[in-house]
């Protein structure tokens, strides 16, 4: 059998890797330190692009509106369309653009930190950067994961893309109105989530009946308390 050789470029490769999550793994415990101290809930939203994240952020912050002060930074590799449509809603909000880099990190977040009234701020969304590998493996700060999917994508999310739902402490599926008109199995998608997370909490919604909304704002007033 042929002996197989480790090639040292790889092994630099690995190394650089580990020494930049560790890196980041220090900022994110300065982040969350910060935001311990000054009171804020903090929430990692991660998603596959066009998973209908930003449309749910901005009925969720509406539905919030008197019953906690909120605040969002949002991580987009171009433009500021989404941060646009959050401005709307009267809440703090802080663009970071990538460019090019399919994550956000938390030297990135500790940059936008500093340009929040963190005093003023009870509950903080972070919306990651549409992917659903990196995102997943860099902590910001945060105290919980969320991931969203929709039922636009494939049942099989949860078992191509383990790790953003293992660390997940709720998965919220979105756009459960257009379940008559596709074929997607949801109780499918839920078994293949539990089976990477046992347990995990499915939150169904639609942003555009309103449907599922309560729930989900109710899990996140009842994780503020």
């Amino acid at each position: 059998m042929t002996e197989q050789k480790i090639i040292p470029s790889e092994v630099k490769v690995v190394r650089l890797e580990e020494e930049i999550l560790a890196a980041n793994d220090v900022v994110a415990a300065e982040n969350r330190e910060l935001l311990r101290q000054k009171s804020v809930y903090t929430i990692n939203l991660i998603s596959s692009p066009g998973s209908g994240k930003t449309t749910l952020l901005v009925e969720t912050l509406k539905a919030l509106r008197g019953k906690l002060r909120c605040a969002v930074i949002e991580g987009d590799q171009q433009t500021s369309n989404d941060a646009d449509r959050i401005a709307q809603t009267g809440v703090p909000v802080v663009q970071i653009n990538t460019i090019g880099n399919c994550h956000l990190d938390a030297p990135l977040v500790q940059k936008a930190l500093a340009q929040l009234p963190l005093d003023e701020i009870d509950l903080l969304f972070i919306e990651n950067v549409g992917n659903l590998v990196c995102p997943a493996g860099y902590d910001l700060g945060e105290q919980e994961k969320v991931v969203v999917m929709s039922v636009t994508e494939g049942e099989d999310k949860p078992i191509k893309y383990p790790l953003a739902f293992h660390l997940a402490t709720v998965m919220v599926l979105t756009k459960v109105d257009l379940l008559p008109y596709l074929k997607f199995d949801k109780d499918l998608c839920i078994e293949m989530a539990h089976r990477i997370h046992p347990g995990l909490p499915v939150i169904e919604t639609s942003s555009y009946t309103k449907e599922g909304l309560a729930d989900w704002v109710d899990w996140l007033l009842k994780k503020c308390a």
